[in-house]
């Protein structure tokens, strides 16, 4: 569950599909690490990027989506056969998918230019009306598990 300044969205992971990325982000939100990071990221029609921690400091916002994440990378690539549709939860890398660490996006719209490049670990259940919202630099103000 993600509790923005503009609405929540509900996710439902994909453990089936993801378990090492399922786990490292849950194990992430349950440290409380999301809470109070902006979305660095927010493409009208396409997608909302979060996970670098220094999205909470808005004197580095031109460094924001290079951070380091949390530092513990995933260290696989779990990529499937699901495709990007409205709503997909899929893990962030700039370049090599098993050093995906904290960053995550939601697409708002069928993206296939991404399918089988990217790790998709979830979907959006309830609030792709927030989704479609997010503006870069809206913060995240909890993230919890249900």
């Amino acid at each position: 569950m993600l509790d923005t300044v503009k609405g929540t969205i509900e996710i439902e992971t994909l453990p089936d599909d993801a378990p090492k990325t399922v786990a490292h982000v849950v194990e992430l939100v349950k440290k409380n690490f999301y809470n109070g990071m902006r979305f660095h990221r927010a493409e009208e029609n396409f997608l909302v990027q979060i996970g670098d921690p220094q999205s909470r400091d808005m004197s580095r916002e031109g460094y924001w989506g290079r951070g380091p994440g949390s530092g513990n990378p995933i260290g696989v690539a779990e990529i499937g056969k699901r495709k990007h549709v409205p709503g997909t939860v899929a893990m962030a890398h700039s370049g090599d998918p098993k050093y995906a660490d904290s960053q995550f996006y939601i697409v708002m719209q069928p993206r296939p230019g991404l399918d089988g490049k990217y790790a998709i670990f979830g979907r959006v259940m309830t609030g792709m009306d927030v989704v479609k919202k997010l503006k870069r630099a809206d913060i995240l103000k909890k993230a919890s598990v249900k």
